[in-house]
């Protein structure tokens, strides 16, 4: 075997027994190590190279990329994340037709596309499901995130939380997490908006918390400003708003007016 594979492959050894171990430090600078000796490579993307032994590197880097979007999850870094999926995905697009299919690629693509959910991206998570076949389409992992997708821009927030339930895989717990937060931020934005105060139980079931403690650290947490008071939930109105400035009428009429003046002019 070629020595650089040989050299890749028991790097990457020690990568997979660190990551079973939960030990993701030494993941990260076994990760790092791999980067690096991957660009030996011409058969990789950019180069796509046709070496005696590329078939074989193409699909130990995939595997590697794979396993680096995952441990992105586990220590909870968005950052890396975009980074490795996009090192990632001409894996899955240019080189598709050379490799056989991952098992891992729709788990990926479905991480991809709750990432950008939860960031607000709404058009790159389009352009993403454009780019996706129907069979791809029809896999749990995909249609999980979907479903997450149309539930939120629908208001139906319920439905958003509830979703945890039936995961499609334990990965997505970290999304779903943020998912959660981002949901009650906008729940909590609109009660202030809509209301003075809220009883300790209906916030919690506007909320969608299953306890009242789990109400009280949120607002500890997320909300300072408000105060627990008597059984009750008062907003500090952040919407007293500042006073409305007042439009100058008359100068955008006189400005208006030298407008029509020039204009007149030059015609």
């Amino acid at each position: 075997m070629d020595p650089k594979i040989t050299e890749v492959s028991q790097a990457f050894e020690r990568f997979k027994a660190a990551f079973v171990r939960n030990d993701f430090d030494k993941c990260s600078e076994l990760l790092s190590q791999l980067k690096v000796l991957l660009t030996k490579f011409k058969s990789l993307p950019p180069l796509f190279e046709e070496t005696p032994n590329a078939i074989h590197e193409l699909t130990l880097a995939r595997d590697i990329y794979e396993h680096a979007v995952v441990l992105s999850v586990k220590i909870e870094d968005l950052d890396a994340f975009e980074r490795d999926f996009f090192q990632l995905k001409p894996y899955y697009t240019d080189a598709c037709g050379r490799l056989p299919q991952s098992p891992q690629e729709y788990l990926i693509l479905g991480l991809n596309l709750l990432r950008l959910l939860v960031q607000n991206r709404i058009a790159e998570f389009h352009t993403e499901l454009e780019l996706l076949s129907a069979i791809a389409l029809e896999n749990p992992c995909i249609k999980h995130a979907v479903e997450l997708e149309q539930s939120f821009m629908e208001g139906a927030y319920n439905r958003v939380l509830s979703a945890r339930k039936t995961l499609p895989h334990e990965t997505y717990d970290y999304f779903m997490d943020l998912l959660a937060k981002t949901v009650r931020d906008e729940i909590a934005g609109c009660n202030e908006k809509a209301y003075d105060s809220l009883s300790v139980n209906d916030a919690q079931q506007i909320l969608l918390f299953s306890s009242d403690q789990e109400l009280v650290e949120y607002i500890k947490v997320e909300h300072p400003e408000w105060e627990i008071k008597n059984g009750f939930v008062y907003f500090k109105q952040a919407r007293e708003s500042e006073p409305c400035k007042e439009i100058p009428s008359l100068q955008l009429i006189n400005q208006t007016l030298s407008y029509a003046r020039e204009l007149e002019r030059i015609v």
